[in-house]
């Protein structure tokens, strides 16, 4: 059964007024509220209708309703369908321009959880899937040659590798032509054991700088993969009762500061190509199971090279949605600058 205007505009009406005030609404409330002109007894009737489709609860029998995970979701999903937000921008998001990448970031979480009041993560960017994208080998000493591994997004690894006798310029070179007329465009899974044979093959008597080579692209890529995650705000959470519970605040505290679980909560999002880049988790859609009391607004943000990370916003399931989702928006729409501005 479709929602008809009235039933959605107080469906709407209750879910704003128990995200403002935490405390079952009412029908003399949403008299009050809305601009539909009913009486209490009808608005009752509509409500009831509401709360028999699973849109709102009534958690005492002489109590008002509050929203359902049903209702939370229909709530979502017309706000951002029906129009793409344009919020203000954070106030002076980042006062200081900060060197590294890993500052940058944690000022953003900051920020975040200042801005609404909730816990907030950020994890680092990654490129999905990382090729190579040039190998060069030179010497150290008679005895070593670095490696020098660029892969997609300009991350750069150095290996220093052992060799049993000096290498000459012109074996150097035609190392570096093998290796990168084969490897180049290539991601680790695309390295198969007939190409290593074949390079070794060509390599003669230097095949196994060819398996030390291999070896170094994939620990460069595995390196990369490994996802580093910022958090901040964990201590807002005691500012909601209904998360404030010893055993409930305790779980989600150890989950920020394990993020074992928060890099499942990534890669779920990292792996997810809708257009928007923007999901909204209700109770039990969170694939984090500490968090099933809570909502969870995630987001993807791009920057240069391709490289992708997650920014996420957690908190009670009245949490303020339009304010959240147009912080991840502008977000989305800073990063990329922000990181030209503090890569130059």
């Amino acid at each position: 059964m479709q929602l008809d205007e009235r039933k959605t505009k107080i469906l709407q009406a209750v879910i704003r007024n128990y995200l403002e005030t935490g405390e079952p609404v009412g029908s003399r409330t949403i008299s009050k509220y809305t601009d539909l002109n009913l009486s209490s007894a009808t608005i009752r009737n509509e409500m009831a209708d509401l709360e028999e489709m699973g849109y709102i609860l009534q958690p005492h029998t002489s109590a008002g309703r509050i929203p359902s995970d049903k209702g939370y979701r229909f709530y979502v999903d017309a706000m951002m369908a029906e129009k793409e937000r344009e919020v203000v921008e954070m106030k002076e998001m980042l006062l200081e321009r900060q060197d590294k990448m890993e500052m940058l970031l944690k000022q953003v979480a900051k920020v975040v959880a200042q801005n609404t009041q909730y816990a907030a993560m950020i994890s680092a960017p990654q490129t999905h899937g990382n090729k190579v994208k040039f190998i060069q080998l030179s010497r150290v000493d008679a005895g070593q040659i670095l490696a020098v591994i660029v892969v997609e997004g300009n991350v750069i690894k150095n290996n220093i590798l052992s060799v049993t006798e000096e290498l000459s310029d012109e074996t150097l070179l035609k190392l570096n032509i093998l290796f990168n007329t084969h490897l180049n465009g290539l991601s680790i899974g695309e390295i198969s054991l007939g190409m290593i044979s074949a390079m070794k093959q060509q390599a003669g008597i230097h095949s196994d700088i060819v398996s030390e080579v291999i070896d170094a692209v994939a620990e460069a890529i595995k390196a990369e993969e490994d996802l580093e995650i910022y958090t901040s705000g964990t201590n807002n959470i005691f500012k909601y009762p209904e998360l404030a519970d010893h055993s409930r605040a305790s779980e989600l505290i150890n989950t920020f500061e394990e993020k074992q679980l928060l890099s499942s909560l990534v890669q779920n999002t990292l792996t997810d190509e809708q257009s928007t880049g923007i999901q909204v988790y209700i109770g039990d859609e969170t694939p984090v199971q500490s968090m099933k009391d809570c909502s969870v607004v995630t987001a993807t943000y791009e920057l240069a090279e391709g490289m992708r990370g997650t920014i996420g916003i957690i908190g009670p399931k009245r949490m303020d949605y339009d304010k959240v989702v147009g912080t991840l928006r502008t977000l989305q729409n800073q990063l990329d600058e922000l990181y030209k501005k503090h890569d130059e």
